[in-house]
């Protein structure tokens, strides 16, 4: 029987832990076709934002933790680069996943690349089409050098067909996350909701919106940070708004002296379970993260991006998501127009493959195309 094949898998940020952990459950089902290296390359390192999203998702303690922290772009993908480098010549994996398009990602993928080893790029194919926002760099960047391409939604093949990827390298599997969303939602309704200190933030009887906001350009701005605050604190005059505060927002927001309205509580960054059962029960989410506008999509929750663009169009044609942008009358007007009718969104479809399988989809082309990689490579 041949050896095991070794897959070595790269969670750097938040947003990597909610797609590694799928994957891993899937990969400990099949221990005679796979092991697993898991790298936790440090990029996000307060604990707020990080160790808990392990202990909540159940994922293992890292093989590698390269502690690699803070600092401006340059500087965190080259510390990135520089500690991940000896732990792919120690390793030697069959191939290595990277996911979504944090700093990790591109960096890992370039180092991997360079010592010839295959890789994988988890969430391909998304494009915003703006250039200003780092990650569609790091999206761009690692799409044209992975080996396996697997698209979420059909708007990433188009993209990666017209980038003039090879169509065998492309495959449309799903989403990890939405795999993860479905099994995590599972064990949440068998809690007692007691046990969770978010039950507690929902107004009793009433219904309530949820708030996240991170992305530096929405919050490195002093006039735009205000345009924003100006209408969270209009729109929760007609619904209360709890609103997690990610650390560089509440930074900024202690910068430019934000005031701050009665009816929105500020709370801590949450852990997955605790942020779940909040957001899951929402009339509304007001938001600039990639990745809530697609779990909201999954459990039919309106929700308003505050961004000009987005690249996860699914999520506005086929789900509940609208593009709001920044401008303060247009995001009160959109929330106003919402509460005045029914938003209860009715039953529908979620997105093609979005059906809690990509996790193995993945895994059962990785085993194929590896396998044969494999008998067809000289000694």
């Amino acid at each position: 029987m041949p050896r095991p094949l070794k897959l070595l898998l790269v969670a750097g940020a938040r947003p990597n832990f909610m797609k590694v952990a799928p994957v891993l459950r899937a990969i400990a089902e099949s221990p005679s076709v796979f092991e697993h290296v898991l790298v936790h390359t440090g990029q996000h390192y307060d604990e707020g934002m990080s160790d808990v999203f392990f202990s909540d998702l159940g994922i293992p303690t890292p093989d590698e933790h390269l502690e690699v922290g803070s600092g401006s772009h340059a500087q965190q993908t080259a510390r990135i680069m520089s500690t991940f480098e000896p732990v792919l010549l120690k390793e030697k994996p069959d191939c290595v996943l990277v996911f979504g398009d944090v700093n990790s990602t591109i960096a890992c993928a370039i180092v991997a690349k360079k010592l010839g080893h295959r890789v994988a790029h988890v969430e391909a194919g998304l494009r915003s089409g703006d250039m200003t926002m780092p990650e569609e760099v790091n999206r761009i960047v690692t799409d044209a050098i992975s080996d396996y391409l697997f698209v979420t939604e059909e708007s990433g093949v188009t993209n990666l067909l017209r980038e003039g990827k090879n169509k065998d390298c492309i495959h449309h599997v799903g989403h990890v996350m939405i795999d993860n969303l479905m099994y995590e939602l599972g064990r949440i309704q068998h809690m007692d909701p007691a046990s969770l200190n978010s039950s507690k933030l929902k107004p009793s009887g009433h219904q309530f919106g949820v708030v996240t906001l991170h992305r530096p350009s929405n919050v490195d701005s002093e006039s735009t940070l205000r345009q924003i605050f100006s209408a969270l604190n209009e729109i929760s005059e007609s619904l209360p708004l709890v609103f997690p505060v990610h650390p560089r927002t509440n930074a900024c927001m202690k910068r430019h002296n934000i005031g701050v309205a009665d009816q929105i509580t500020l709370v801590e960054p949450l852990g997955y379970h605790e942020f779940l059962n909040l957001w899951k029960d929402a009339t509304l989410v007001l938001t600039d993260s990639g990745g809530l506008q697609e779990e909201t999509t999954a459990l039919g929750i309106p929700c308003l991006t505050i961004r000009e663009n987005t690249e996860r169009p699914i999520t506005v044609t086929e789900g509940t998501n609208t593009l709001v942008g920044t401008d303060r009358t247009r995001i009160v007007n959109a929330a106003l127009a919402l509460l005045k009718r029914d938003t209860t969104v009715s039953a529908r479809a979620r997105p093609a493959l979005w059906d809690g399988r990509a996790s193995y989809r993945i895994l059962d082309i990785l085993a194929k195309e590896l396998d044969l990689s494999r008998r067809t490579t000289p000694l």
